[in-house]
């Protein structure tokens, strides 16, 4: 059965993890955060695989680039240009 504790988000958005949830976590310790939704998931952050590490690296870029699409920060071009461009390189 799932165990449940209430506590509270400061105005900072710090959360303390209750002192029953804490056990097998030390002091300073990364922990992975994901949002699905309204839920949030916590994680060890040691615990995670390459793949999975490398998926969330390339999430935020992705995330990131898209933000920057979004601004208009993108240039367009025909494909022809593009790979003119990318034989610069």
């Amino acid at each position: 059965m799932a165990e449940i504790a209430i506590t509270r988000m400061s105005s900072k958005g710090q959360v303390v993890i209750p002192s029953e949830f804490r056990e097998g976590f030390e002091e300073g310790e990364k922990i992975l955060v994901i949002k699905s939704d309204d839920k949030l998931i916590l994680k060890k952050a040691r615990d995670m695989d390459e793949t999975l590490k490398d998926d969330l690296i390339f999430a935020k870029r992705t995330e990131e680039a898209w933000k920057r699409y979004e601004k208009g920060e993108f240039k367009s071009m025909s494909a022809d240009n593009f790979l003119k461009e990318l034989e610069k390189w």
